[in-house]
């Protein structure tokens, strides 16, 4: 699983892939809160990164597909995965080897941006930032990023060509992080059945964390989807 891990990072670093990722990440969030007149920090006036943190699942729900769509498809096309089976690995060490990849791929990308929160306590005149709040919306970011990650592997594994993982990727992340959300808004969900429905997408869990508390069941919940998202992708390479 290790050296899996390091060859997949190596593939990402060894080109302008990784460094693409995170120079985009960056430069689109820091044009949205710096340089555009309605989202500016500067125009704030509170010491708040609440416009970063409700940008940064849109940009990451393109972004981690981008980066994951060659994962396995490329694998599949190239016939290299064929190759990978030969080796002493269980199918679990394969997917698990890659996703962490991705993991620290995605972490690169959202560290960096840690630059902000001491620009906004740097621009802070009185009672300072709230830190609670900030540091539960880096964990809310994170565990968002590695559900997008997984499920853009499972989607990856469907598929030999990459475009075409990329676009199911974003699809289903689309719809999971906000599609629930929108559905609950029906107006013949009512009674309480509006509230249910949207606990089902990642959106209403993802603003529960970002609010600070940290809950079990939500935490709960991006595990589940985590551990089902490569469940599946191991099934689905074990019959290839």
């Amino acid at each position: 699983m290790y050296s899996i891990c390091i060859k997949e990072l190596n593939r990402f670093f060894s080109n302008l892939t990784g460094y693409i990722a995170i120079i985009l990440f960056m430069l689109v969030c820091g044009i949205y809160l710096f340089m555009l007149k309605d989202s500016s920090i500067l125009n704030n006036n509170y010491a708040t990164l609440s416009a970063f943190f409700q940008l940064a699942p849109w940009v990451l729900l393109f972004l981690v597909p981008a980066i994951t769509m060659h994962t396995l498809s490329e694998e599949f096309k190239t016939g290299t995965f064929e190759l990978l089976k030969t080796k002493p690995l269980t199918s679990w060490q394969i997917v698990l080897g890659k996703y962490f990849a991705i993991i620290l791929v995605l972490i690169f990308v959202i560290v960096p941006t840690v630059i902000y929160v001491f620009s906004i306590k740097s621009l802070s005149t009185q009672a300072g930032i709230d830190g609670g709040g900030i540091a539960g919306s880096y964990i809310g970011l994170f565990l968002l990023a590695a559900v997008f990650a997984a499920i853009s592997i499972c989607c990856s594994s469907f598929t030999s060509n990459a475009v075409v993982a990329f676009l199911i990727s974003a699809f289903v992340c689309l719809v999971l992080y906000f599609g629930f959300n929108a559905v609950s808004k029906l107006a013949f969900f009512t009674g309480g059945a509006d509230y249910f429905i949207e606990m089902l997408g990642i959106d209403f869990h993802y603003k529960s964390i970002s609010r600070g508390v940290i809950d079990s069941r939500d935490v709960i919940y991006f595990f589940s989807i985590i551990f089902l998202s490569l469940l599946i992708t191991v099934k689905k390479i074990n019959r290839k």
